[in-house]
């Protein structure tokens, strides 16, 4: 019998290539958003479009020794999950009872952002050290779903 992956399995799959295109020096992350299993958008993070990449200019984070999951609001960068939501606001693509699909645990910023878009549920595989934003996730009755990488045991969020 083949390994057929699991519907989850299959997107973030997906979400992993779509990171491929990140193009952050710190962190490549990639976000599908699907509704009955079909991908309404993609995201990953990097700059706003036709401004210079991180990868071009250097990491504004590394310069002033900011740590991971601080003071986002100084990136250079969008999210991946911003970005989908942005690109399905684009095209006129209701995000509303869809599911994201992420490589990484979502921030604070974003779960905000994920709660008002109408998404339903949150599958990602790496952590994110924000744990406001699982609560919050929680707290807006949004189920969180963590798949890790093959070969890490599972945990609960």
């Amino acid at each position: 019998m083949r390994d057929r992956p699991s519907w989850d399995q299959y997107f973030l799959e997906m979400a992993r290539v779509v990171a491929r295109r990140s193009t952050c020096l710190r962190r490549h992350v990639g976000a599908l958003l699907v509704r009955d299993k079909r991908i309404l958008t993609t995201g990953y993070n990097g700059a706003p479009a036709h401004l210079p990449h991180c990868e071009d200019v250097g990491c504004l984070r590394d310069e002033l020794g900011i740590p991971s999951g601080q003071r986002q609001e100084l990136c250079r960068a969008l999210h991946a999950e911003q970005n989908a939501i942005i690109q399905a606001a684009l095209h006129g693509v209701t995000t509303r009872g869809s599911v994201l699909y992420c490589t990484t645990q979502p921030c604070i910023t974003c779960a905000k952002m994920l709660i008002n878009a109408g998404v339903d549920r949150v599958v990602y595989e790496g952590d994110y050290p924000d744990q406001l934003s699982l609560d919050m996730l929680r707290h807006a009755n949004v189920p969180l779903v963590r798949i890790p990488p093959s070969g890490e045991p599972a945990d609960e969020p």
